[in-house]
């Protein structure tokens, strides 16, 4: 049961684009609730920079407001932090 939860959102990460991929490694940065062990604000720096780069709306308008990256965070939010640090470590390795 605990590897379906991983593979699951593993399978959704493998689908989505590089954009997304970088709004979804910000938010799990950005959000409290995902007490992942790594350096944060380091991290979320190097995305949001990535992110900017690549995709005008979000150097004018920085907010990530997506149905499916909600989604994701809901989902990573459920796991334990075994589970996210495995999803993270995937998400992070994969951009």
């Amino acid at each position: 049961m605990k590897n379906e939860k991983v593979n699951y959102l593993i399978d959704m990460i493998k689908e989505m684009d590089k954009n997304n991929k970088l709004k979804l490694a910000i938010r799990i940065n950005e959000s409290s609730y995902t007490p992942i062990d790594y350096y944060r604000k380091e991290m979320l720096k190097y995305f949001s920079n990535k992110l900017a780069e690549i995709d005008e709306e979000y150097k004018k308008f920085p907010v990530i407001n997506s149905k499916y990256i909600n989604f994701a965070m809901a989902k990573i939010m459920e796991m334990n932090i075994a589970e996210r640090n495995q999803v993270a470590l995937y998400l992070f390795n994969n951009i």
